[in-house]
């Protein structure tokens, strides 16, 4: 059994607002893959100081400004990913294959002079794929007597009938879409009390209920020791579920799939060969994709249980700007010293999401969709991701090797969510705190020029989780999100390979990437409090393995 400990003050915000978003897409939105050209990739992106590729005007923008000709490249790769999942013994594996355009660049060189203070000023424009969002995954097995229905449970104590019956509980700020699926699934159901309450419980036909001493129901208003038998009553402040003492997840399985698309418009600026500035001004286009089934016996035992069907699409668009220096601060050294800054990128985006509940408990099948009037629920939002603050090294050896380092740090924990007109989301944004923290960042790469026409190159990449430890998908009570599970994402390895050869005009590079990443995976979380400490539950963590192998190629000429 898993078990997360935070205080109990944010779980009681006041909720007035729907809710659709959670931290894991942010960290989502947040992140950037290793792309660009081959040559970038090849020596680990390790390239902030040492400029002179098209794909620095995404890491430090003055790396344009090392340039002396044009530049024009275009980059192609095929990707394998592949995720293993390990729960109580068994592993589940999963995988996906792609072909993709990943990069399509430009620089236009303007020179001004040999002995003028500003010796060269140049224009770039850059397209990537920032973020390969395709992931499976799939896994099954004893759920150690937790269910994703006392979840279910938990975020539906309060509820009373009136909010059931106003005919439109999935268009409703005050009941969250996981509530009225159990509701309608007949999965939940208020407990049954001997202390009254505001509501007698009596059966289709209008006659009271009992309890009597044996703690069973009874129409009987009189025990059989003839003393009288306690009235029952709904307690709408605590529900039950159908869930027994073995609840077994016959199948969890998700397929995600989209991309973020960056959009680099770059100046940058050579001032006596010695200071480079530049200002890159990114663009955004993003379209993620998540379907979840989850097939739960509640009951241990076939035809007592249900299967839910959550299906979402987050799309939008975004801006940031990006700041950078090169320095080279001695004038006869090689060395080179990188600075830059990225602001956040601020989003604007529209979460659509419907979901189907098909419940062995209810005839027919809880389609959101049909609640809608045919349509999906779409939610509108703006996220703002953190500040990213980069410096690096750049050294050559020669004109035959050219060795890179760089460091970044972004505070997730900074994240911030805002509705439409502006106004924070504070359940969220109090999430990042609670759930995030800052990531570090390493970056190291090498070049080497077997002869001038022909080099090679080698990176490694070092990314620290964004995760605290303990961190949960925490659902607000009215949240319209129907998939429950979650993953933490521990540190990321990514090793590079790459070879390339240089023409008087064309170019072509080659790359190998190898990206691993470990994580922990969760079906589901549900909370029970002890004074004033809410305990954050769930089964033992699913054991996740993510592997990601690409072969790009890219092919260039400078002129």
């Amino acid at each position: 059994m898993k078990k997360m400990i935070f205080a109990v003050s944010v779980v009681l915000l006041a909720l007035v607002q729907t809710h659709a978003q959670t931290v894991y897409d942010a960290v989502d939105f947040s992140t950037k893959d290793l792309d660009g050209t081959a040559r970038f990739v090849g020596m680990g992106g390790a390239m902030g100081a040492l400029g002179g590729d098209i794909s620095t005007m995404g890491t430090n923008p003055a790396g344009i400004g090392i340039y002396r000709s044009n530049d024009v490249s275009l980059s192609f790769g095929y990707s394998a990913f592949s995720t293993e999942a390990k729960y109580l013994g068994n592993t589940y594996d999963a995988s996906k294959n792609r072909w993709n355009l990943d990069n399509i660049g430009l620089v236009f060189s303007t020179k001004i002079g040999n002995q003028t203070t500003l010796r060269y000023v140049n224009f770039g424009f850059n397209y990537h794929k920032a973020k390969n969002f395709n992931r499976n995954m799939w896994m099954a097995g004893d759920l150690q007597g937790h269910s994703q229905l006392f979840q279910i449970a938990g975020m539906t104590d309060g509820l009373k009938p009136e909010d059931w019956n106003n005919g439109a509980i999935f268009n409703n700020n005050d009941i969250g879409w996981l509530s009225a699926l159990g509701w309608e699934g007949y999965l939940v159901s208020p407990s049954i009390t001997d202390v009254e309450t505001k509501y007698p419980y009596r059966n289709e036909n209008g006659q009271q209920y009992y309890i009597d001493r044996d703690n069973n129901l009874t129409l009987d208003p009189v025990g059989a020791d003839g003393k009288p038998n306690s009235m029952a009553y709904e307690n709408y402040d605590f529900y039950t579920t159908v869930a027994g003492e073995m609840p077994y997840l016959r199948e969890y399985r998700s397929h995600e799939s989209g991309g973020l698309d960056q959009y680099d418009f770059n100046v940058a600026f050579n001032l006596n060969d010695r200071v480079y500035l530049g200002l890159t001004i990114g663009a955004y286009d993003l379209d993620y994709n998540k379907y979840t089934l989850y097939n739960e016996d509640s009951q241990g035992r076939d035809g007592a249980g249900y299967k839910l069907e959550s299906y979402n699409n987050v799309s939008g668009g975004g801006v940031d700007f990006k700041f950078g220096a090169i320095i080279r601060p001695f004038q006869y050294s090689p060395l080179r010293i990188g600075l830059a800054i990225h602001t956040p990128i601020f989003y604007k985006l529209t979460h659509t999401t419907s979901a189907v509940l098909t419940s062995d408990f209810a005839e027919d099948v809880i389609d959101t969709r049909n609640y809608l009037k045919g349509g999906d629920m779409k939610f509108e939002y703006q996220l703002n991701t953190p500040w990213t603050y980069n410096v690096s090294l750049g050294y050559t050896v020669g004109s035959s090797l050219a060795l890179g380092a760089e460091y970044e740090y972004k505070d997730y924990s900074g994240i911030k969510f805002y509705y439409p007109e502006g106004m924070s989301m504070q359940w969220e944004t109090q999430e990042s705190k609670n759930c995030l923290k800052g990531v570090h960042t390493l970056r190291v790469g090498a070049e080497y020029k077997v002869i001038p026409q022909f080099s090679l190159r080698a990176g490694y990449n070092l990314m620290t989780s964004p995760y605290q430890d303990g961190a949960i998908k925490a659902l607000p009570i009215n949240s319209i999100n129907t998939d429950t599970d979650f993953m933490n994402l521990k540190a990321q390895n990514t090793y590079t390979l790459g070879i390339g050869y240089r023409g008087s005009m064309f170019y072509a590079d080659l790359a190998y990437k190898l990206n691993s990443q470990k994580a922990d995976f969760f079906p589901f979380v549900y909370s029970e409090t002890d004074g004033n400490v809410t305990n954050y539950i769930s089964p033992d963590a699913t054991s996740v393995k993510l592997s990601r192998s690409q072969v790009l190629l890219t092919l260039g000429m400078r002129f």
